[in-house]
């Protein structure tokens, strides 16, 4: 056996054996005829990378249950040590694609940060996120909260709590310290999101100062997701925001209290998405489709039958390839809870959502919001017009692409009709299902940026660290 094993390992025995099974599956009557119509692949070996979190399950499945493969692809999954180190691979041609923040492509292909064209056509997840804070702040943000019939803490807790934490600790000149993944990070945007509206500025980004910390109540700086707990542990940071299982690990620790979840910041909100380099995407486009065509299988397979699969994607998570946490921790969010305090654990059936609300179509008013965001914080720098928001995420987004692999399963009789959007322009309905009641058109950014009291909106800018400008 282990001979075998060696020998499929290269890449002239694994096309052998696959060539073999073809051979075998042509003398098997096939339920559609699209089914033998396999895609022309210009490439079939690929490295993958992710970061260890439960929302790279659509690899991990992907991979375990035998889609890549039935795509005819050899597919390696590699963990990378931080965001930065994995975009630049996939930058570099290192990867072939990856799992990556939604604000990732984004920001790459305006020039923020790294500048390069990268392109998504397949959104990985909605939620998964959610801030936690040392049980010292929690101990001073609970007298201020309110209490539900039950006499347990009311949710969803708002910042406004935090707030009078963060002005007693200015008073006393201390900063107030938090930690998020990456600059450009859904995490990033969903935290300073929370803060302001409860009244607390999380800093401004401008060209000429890039800590994100301009006229901050709260100093946010990158702390990779792993290490969020520990940091937390000494005493750096006072909180952080970050995806699973690294709230749940702050409970399991005794080290801190998840206050509350991306899902109740904005409802269904997108979260991860599979990136690649855009020339990788027009050098290899049937590739590009028959990864995209794997990655839908993984997400229906996730949330099929009421999330009946879901401990079984736990247990795979949990292998040390993967995420490589305790499977418990993982259980926790995977399975539809959420543990707050420790012992307050609350349902939320909705906290990984990978198929369900048409959760893998990468909605170009997604690319739309986390510009938006971009823009609120002084990541751009500059007022563009609507149009520019349209174009941009035109240019990152693929639903056209989407929607062709959508097709192909749906002729080999994989998917049903009714789970995809085939006449979708590209646009969410608006929405106002966020934490401060906000409504959100990704047509109409501008106007979105307006109704902030904390935020760059019209033709404001920095300059020499201060908003100017209106």
């Amino acid at each position: 056996m282990s001979k075998m094993t060696n020998f499929g390992n290269t890449g002239l025995a694994r096309r052998a054996a696959l060539g073999l099974a073809a051979a075998g599956l042509m003398a098997l009557a096939l339920p559609h005829g699209a089914e033998a119509a396999k895609l022309k692949l210009e490439k079939d070996e690929l490295k993958l990378g992710f970061i260890k979190l439960t929302d790279m399950a659509p690899l991990a499945i992907a991979k375990e249950k035998g889609f890549f493969e039935d795509e005819g692809l050899f597919v390696t999954l590699e963990p990378q040590a931080n965001w930065k180190v994995l975009l630049d691979r996939v930058i570099s041609g290192e990867l072939d694609g990856a799992h990556m923040l939604a604000g990732q492509p984004i920001g790459a292909t305006i020039g923020y940060g790294t500048q390069a064209h990268v392109v998504t056509a397949f959104s990985m997840d909605l939620n998964g996120n959610g801030i936690t804070v040392s049980n010292e702040v929690w101990e001073a943000m609970k007298p201020h909260l309110p209490k539900g019939p039950d006499g347990k803490i009311a949710h969803p807790i708002k910042a406004d709590a935090l707030k009078k934490v963060v002005d007693a600790m200015k008073a006393q000149g201390k900063s107030f310290n938090m930690g998020m993944v990456f600059p450009v990070s859904t995490h990033n945007y969903e935290l300073r999101y929370w803060l302001a509206s409860g009244g607390i500025n999380p800093g401004y980004y401008s060209p000429d100062n890039v800590s994100g910390q301009i006229a901050a109540d709260a100093l946010l700086s990158v702390t990779p997701p792993p290490q969020m707990p520990a940091t937390l542990e000494a005493g750096t940071i006072s909180g952080y925001s970050v995806g699973e299982p690294w709230n749940q690990a702050a409970v399991f620790k005794g080290i801190g209290v998840p206050v509350i979840t991306d899902y109740e910041i904005w409802k269904n909100n997108p979260e991860k998405v599979f990136g690649v380099n855009n020339a990788w995407a027009e050098k290899y486009p049937n590739t590009h489709l028959a990864v995209v065509k794997a990655l839908i299988r993984a997400g229906k397979w996730l949330d099929e039958n009421n999330n009946a699969n879901r401990d079984e994607a736990v247990k795979i998570l949990a292998k040390s390839e993967y995420v490589g946490a305790d499977a418990k921790v993982i259980a926790n969010s995977m399975t539809g809870t959420f543990e707050y305090e420790k012992g307050d654990k609350r349902a939320v059936p909705d906290f990984n959502v990978f198929y369900r609300y048409f959760a893998t179509y990468p909605f170009y008013s997604d690319a739309v919001w986390y510009l938006s965001q971009m823009r609120r914080w002084g990541q751009i720098a500059e007022a563009k017009p609507d149009a520019w928001y349209a174009d941009m995420a035109k240019k990152v987004y693929k639903p056209d692409v989407y929607l062709k692999a959508a097709k192909l399963l749906l002729d080999e009789g994989k998917v049903a009709k009714e789970d995809f959007p085939w006449d979708s322009d590209g646009y969410r309905a608006p929405t106002a299902e966020f934490i401060d009641g906000i409504s959100y058109d990704g047509k109409k950014p501008n106007d979105y940026l307006k109704k902030f009291t904390i935020g760059l909106k019209g033709a404001q800018k920095l300059e020499s660290n201060k908003v100017v400008g209106n």
